[in-house]
């Protein structure tokens, strides 16, 4: 029952952070001013996303600004628990990797080399000096690995930059055995949840389809979209649209289908993002629980060499 403006004052009073309070005070005297609260926020870059200023836009048109945002938070709220979540699941691995590297690293430089000197070339097996002879580069020509390892990972920074090969790559990765269809999961329930809070916002379906799509960051999925857009301007529906792409499932084509014909759409999209929100948690955890038993058969591969 608090008026915008008193809103966001509060906000603007009890934030510490100094770029938050800057901000925040920004809005306040914009909005002061007489201009739109969403037109403010979308006229700070890099601080609130698309999907959030849209649903404003939608809110203060349609008289339920404070509906929305309440649908927000719950939706903002959820997405930053699964970001913590993966975080959290993913320290395990990393230590893991990290300790696989360095014990190898460390009996091939430390280790390898002491028996190296106590052992004629004549005794050695051919998997022997095979060994000895990646030991002596490595201790010897360390810079070249170095040199390999940040080629590589240039290799892969240039590629999220190039538009092309981002697009390959990013197909290459919904393509991996059972790892891609993982994927397609978490990428369904955030779908289907942005496409929810959007339509039930009041967006037009177009642009419902667009934002949903443009926050999931695969730019394979985004230019199959393209395609579903289109598709729809042209008569289309939604449903039928979407199962052309075969990105997600077709029981989630199905789900969409229903609503369309029973006019619940937003609805029926709302307990469908719900379903496939817990396989996504499911998902993760299987993407993680991949990574363990591998780093631990790549440390115990490189010890069982030695």
């Amino acid at each position: 029952g608090i008026s915008l403006v008193k809103s966001l004052h509060i906000l603007y009073t009890q934030e510490e952070n100094k770029k938050s309070k800057a901000v925040l005070l920004s809005i306040y005297e914009e909005v002061q001013k007489g201009k739109s609260f969403s037109d403010v926020l979308a006229q700070k870059p890099g601080v609130f996303p698309d999907l959030f200023c849209s649903m404003v836009a939608a809110g203060e048109a349609s008289g339920t600004l404070d509906q929305i945002l309440t649908r927000i938070s719950d939706h903002f709220a959820n997405a930053n628990k699964t970001a913590n979540k993966v975080k959290g699941a993913m320290v395990y691995p990393i230590i893991l990797l990290v300790l696989a590297l360095a014990v190898i690293v460390l009996m091939f430089t430390m280790i390898l080399p002491i028996f190296a000197e106590n052992m004629e070339e004549s005794d050695m097996t051919a998997l022997t000096k095979a060994m000895m002879a990646f030991s002596d580069s490595l201790v010897n020509y360390w810079y070249i690995y170095v040199i390999v390892i940040g080629i590589i990972m240039l290799f892969f920074w240039v590629g999220q930059r190039i538009p092309a090969m981002k697009l390959k790559m990013d197909e290459m990765l919904l393509k991996i055995p059972k790892v891609g269809a993982l994927i397609a999961t978490i990428y369904t329930g955030r779908f289907a949840r942005n496409m929810s809070n959007l339509y039930a916002a009041g967006l037009q379906m177009v642009d419902c389809i667009e934002k949903s799509v443009s926050v999931l960051g695969n730019t394979y999925v985004n230019k199959k979209f393209e395609e579903v857009v289109d598709n729809i301007k042209l008569g289309e529906s939604m449903s039928k649209a979407i199962e052309k792409t075969e990105i997600f499932e077709g029981m989630f084509t199905s789900i969409i289908y229903v609503g369309e014909e029973s006019g619940t759409l937003d609805t029926i999209l709302a307990k469908a993002a719900d379903y496939y929100e817990e396989e996504g948690d499911a998902a993760i955890g299987k993407l993680v629980g991949m990574l363990e038993p591998l780093m631990i058969i790549i440390m115990g591969i490189g010890i069982g060499l030695v």
